[in-house]
């Protein structure tokens, strides 16, 4: 479902671009936190068939750096962060997450 590549030129540990999850370096694979994060972020990207994905993400990162005034704060607040980094830690989630979950998260 999702292909690990490895760069050291992303500014983050990981980022994921369909079908890709982008790691920083070798070994990042086995850190189950970091892992589940971008799970969290492809299975968001498959159910917006991809493309829609990236254009909400955008705007919502618009949206926040607008009201924020801040890249950190308007990063973090955007929906699908926000529901990436707060079920990151729970390994079970993509396993009971409900489809869209992610509109919980809008504020």
């Amino acid at each position: 479902m999702f292909i690990i590549i490895y760069s050291r030129y992303i500014p983050y540990d990981g980022m994921t671009i369909f079908p890709f999850i982008i790691l920083k370096e070798k070994g990042l694979e086995k850190n189950e936190v970091l892992m589940n994060h971008e799970k969290i972020h492809i299975q968001q990207q498959i159910e917006m068939l991809i493309i829609p994905f990236y254009i909400l993400y955008g705007l919502d990162y618009l949206r926040k750096y607008i009201k924020y005034k801040n890249h950190d704060d308007a990063y973090f607040n955007i929906v699908f962060e926000r529901e990436a980094y707060q079920n990151e830690q729970d390994l079970t989630y993509l396993k009971k997450r409900k489809f869209w979950n992610w509109r919980i998260f809008f504020k």
